[in-house]
């Protein structure tokens, strides 16, 4: 790795600003997160107080990464597998130091001209929320030690919506935006549907689907950040497709 990567983003653009990057190199290491080793005796009591709260919540494995830069042709991270407790205690802390979350979101655009996401179903840990589906890495998207961000997307897609991104044509490269050391990467997805038939058609993949994670799906003709109560990685997200002076798709 020819790049010097770092805990912290000072050389980056400013947070929930968007920017292109040509590819995404994710490497995962061996053994244990540093987070979880120093916070295990927490992790394991936060995670007794959520199942208690909900327990549909299930423990499983994700990625959390340790260091991230960016280089001449792209972003390289790298990180460690960690249970979904790791994670939620971690988004729990008021600066989040010891880990840095990268995930992936595909943006579902319609013929139409709208975008379509899901909203959360309530007995999930972000109940009711509003966001492209997608879901955090998982051992799944890793093959030979290194993450697959596309991999991720499509399945988390087919996943939840039934959708395949196979069948829609893909924006170039990664776009980029950062806050409170959340990382996410969006490709804009276009499909020859409307909003109106995107939505039927995820619908009904909820009535037979093995996920039942969400609750529905909703169109977005605006970047208004009250039309839906919005995961904030949206947000610069609808404002950069939303915006009628970008070039860029």
């Amino acid at each position: 790795m020819d790049i010097q990567l770092s805990e912290e983003f000072s050389e980056w653009p400013p947070e929930q600003t968007v920017f292109h990057v040509p590819k995404v190199s994710i490497r995962v290491l061996t053994g244990d997160h540093s987070f979880f080793l120093a916070e295990r005796e927490a992790i394991a009591e936060n995670w007794r107080q959520e199942i208690e709260a909900n327990p549909a919540l299930f423990d499983g494995r994700m990625l959390l990464q340790k260091r991230i830069g960016l280089a001449p042709d792209g972003l390289v991270a790298e990180g460690h597998a960690i249970s979904y407790s790791t994670f939620l205690w971690w988004r729990k802390q008021a600066d989040r130091r010891g880990g840095i979350h990268v995930y992936a979101y595909p943006v579902l655009e319609t013929s139409d001209g709208a975008l379509v996401a899901i909203r959360m179903g309530a007995h999930t840990a972000n109940a009711g929320t509003v966001y492209f589906a997608c879901g955090s890495f998982e051992l799944e998207d890793v093959s030979d030690g290194w993450c697959d961000p596309d991999h991720n997307m499509h399945r988390e897609v087919l996943e939840e919506t039934g959708l395949d991104l196979s069948q829609a044509q893909v924006s170039g490269g990664y776009h980029i935006a950062h806050y409170r050391r959340a990382v996410t990467l969006f490709r804009v997805f276009r499909f020859e549907l409307t909003a109106e038939q995107m939505i039927a058609r995820i619908e009904r993949h909820m009535e037979i689907g093995e996920d039942k994670e969400i609750a529905g799906a909703v169109a977005i003709r605006s970047a208004d950040p009250y039309a839906h109560p919005y995961n904030v990685g949206m947000l610069p997200v609808l404002d950069w497709y939303f915006d009628p002076e970008r070039k860029d798709a």
